[in-house]
């Protein structure tokens, strides 16, 4: 696989991994024992640490990519194995 399509697939697993990252640890500001902003939605998080978030994307979009990788490489799951219409 040439680098530019691994580069290409890691970016792809590390805009989902964004997704599935970005609901943990959010608290909204009744939790964290804050007032609220008028005007500001009950629901609306209390804190945003774009950093977490980033660290923690990278991490879960890097495990993803190192098991697509390795499936790539070993052939763990196939095209054929996936094919039910096949039978």
């Amino acid at each position: 696989m040439r680098w530019q399509s691994m580069l290409a697939i890691y970016i792809l697993f590390w805009t989902l991994a964004v997704f599935l990252v970005l609901p943990f640890g959010v608290r909204t500001a009744q939790e964290a024992g804050a007032e609220l902003v008028p005007g500001q939605a009950e629901s609306a998080p209390h804190g945003f640490s774009a950093t977490k978030i980033l660290i923690r994307t990278t991490i879960v979009a890097t495990v993803l990519f190192v098991l697509f990788y390795l499936n790539y490489v070993y052939g763990w799951v196939t095209p054929e194995m996936l094919d039910w219409t096949a039978r």
